[in-house]
C-alpha cells in the first residue's frame, strides 16, 4: 500500500487530491497507512486535499494525530499556502483555526500566503488572513515585494484598500528595484490605485524610485495620461524633477513619443533641455 504510484503519490494522496472523502476514510482505518507520507515533491495528502479545496479531506486528515499541519513541501509551501493561492477560503479559516499552523510562514522565494492571495486579487482569503494579529503585512518575499506591491502591481483595489486599513502598513515601503507601491500603480496605469494611495495622508507622492525616477516620471514614461493628471494635481509633486540621469518626465514621454503627455506636461516643464528639443516636438504640441 505504502510504495506509492506515478510520481510517488499514494492512494491516500490521489483520494485526497480528488475529494473522495469515503476512500479517505476507508484507506485511514488500516493500520499499515501512514497519513503523512509525502511524495516525491514533498507533498503531503493535506497538502493536496488543501490545494484543491477539498474541505472534508481537510477536516478528516486534520484528525490524525500523526498530520502535522504546517509541514511544507520541497518548495517551502504549506498547506495553509497551497489553500490560500487557490482562493480556497474555507480551508484557510479551517487551517487558521489550528494553532499549530503558522500563517505567515513563507516558501522558499519568500512569499507568504497573504502576498499570494494579494498578487491575485483573493479577497476573502486576505481578510481571513488580516484577521490573525501574527500576519505582517509588510513581509518582503526574496524579490523585496510585499503585500502591497503585490496587490498595487496588478490592480486590485480591493486587497488595496484593505490593506491600506491596516494601521501598521506603510504604504512608502520600495520593494522591487526600489520601486514604492504609488510608483508600481503609476507605472502600470491603475488610477484607481494611484488615487487610494494618494489619499493617505503619509504617502510621498513624489518620492524617487529605482533610478532617480518619481511616480510622475513613470507614469510619463508609459504614458498613462490618466495617472499624470492626477499627479499634476497635487501640489507636492515636481513635474520637472529629473531622475538620476536628468531626464525630466517631460522628456521620457517625449522620448517614447506619448503626445498627450507631453501637452500635459509641456505648459509646467522649465527644462533647458526640454524646451531646446527642436521643432519637431514643438510642432507636435501645436497640433495637439
Amino acid at each position: 500500500m505504502e510504495d506509492g504510484i506515478g510520481i510517488g503519490n499514494t492512494p491516500l494522496a490521489w483520494a485526497a487530491y480528488n475529494g473522495h472523502e469515503g476512500v479517505v476514510d476507508l484507506l485511514l482505518g488500516r493500520d499499515d497507512i501512514s497519513p503523512d507520507r509525502p511524495d516525491s515533491r514533498g507533498r503531503t495528502p493535506l497538502c493536496y486535499a488543501a490545494w484543491n479545496g477539498h474541505e472534508g479531506v481537510v477536516k478528516i486528515l486534520l484528525g490524525q494525530d500523526e498530520v502535522n499541519p504546517d509541514r511544507p513541501d520541497n518548495n517551502g509551501r504549506t498547506p495553509l499556502w497551497f489553500a490560500a493561492n487557490s482562493e480556497h477560503k474555507g480551508v484557510v479559516e479551517i487551517l487558521l483555526g489550528r494553532g499549530d499552523v503558522n500563517p505567515d510562514r513563507p516558501n522558499n522565494a519568500g512569499q507568504t500566503p497573504l502576498s499570494c492571495a494579494a498578487q491575485s486579487g483573493y479577497e476573502g482569503v486576505v481578510k481571513a488572513l488580516l484577521g490573525r494579529s501574527d500576519v505582517n503585512p509588510n513581509k518582503r518575499s526574496w524579490h523585496a515585494l510585499t503585500p502591497l506591491c503585490c496587490a498595487v502591481w496588478n490592480g486590485h483595489e480591493g486587497v488595496v484598500e484593505m490593506l491600506l486599513g491596516r494601521g501598521d502598513i506603510n504604504p512608502n515601503l520600495p520593494g522591487w528595484h526600489g520601486k514604492t507601491p504609488l510608483c508600481c500603480a503609476a507605472l502600470r496605469g491603475h488610477e484607481g490605485v494611484v488615487r487610494m494611495l494618494l489619499g493617505r495622508p503619509d504617502i510621498k507622492p513624489d518620492k524617487p524610485c529605482g533610478g532617480g525616477q518619481t511616480p510622475l516620471c513613470y507614469a510619463a514614461k508609459y504614458g498613462h495620461e490618466g495617472v499624470v493628471k492626477i499627479l499634476l494635481g497635487r501640489n507636492d509633486v515636481n513635474p520637472n524633477k529629473p531622475d538620476h540621469y536628468g531626464r525630466t518626465p517631460f522628456l521620457r514621454a517625449t522620448k517614447r513619443g506619448h503626445i498627450g503627455v507631453m501637452v500635459l506636461l509641456h505648459p509646467q516643464n522649465s527644462s533647458p533641455y526640454a524646451r531646446g528639443r527642436g521643432k519637431g516636438v514643438k510642432e507636435l504640441l501645436k497640433k495637439n
